[in-house]
């Protein structure tokens, strides 16, 4: 007597079920990238990709200010220090005035 074989439990066409996860890895990796450049665009970073050095001061006259300095490949920040106006610190600064940039590139500097 023949046994008749199941056509559905031979199928050479399984599909493997790890497959798909290297399919979702690659979405990731394209969602992460999207979401860099986005980021970099509304945020107006360009800068920091380019060849060019420059100086950004986030939140001026603030104590929060910082300053963020690009020269060639290096990017440096800078923060004011916690205790600035106390007298026993003498490595410490504290600030004297203050700098505007004019849109035709002249800085003015302003005592306080």
């Amino acid at each position: 007597m023949r046994r008749r074989q199941n056509p559905f439990l031979n199928n050479e066409d399984d599909i493997d079920p790890v497959a798909s996860v290297a399919n979702l890895f690659d979405v990731a990796m394209v969602f992460a990238v999207a979401l860099m450049i986005a980021f970099v665009t509304r945020f107006n970073m360009q800068e920091f990709f380019s060849d060019e050095d420059f100086t950004i001061v986030k939140n001026p006259g603030k104590e929060q200010m910082e300053i963020i300095t690009k020269k060639g490949k290096e990017i440096t920040k800078y923060k004011p220090s916690e205790n600035q106006d106390k007298k026993e610190s003498g490595n410490k600064g504290k600030k004297i005035g203050t700098a505007y940039q004019l849109e035709s590139g002249e800085v003015i500097y302003i005592e306080d």
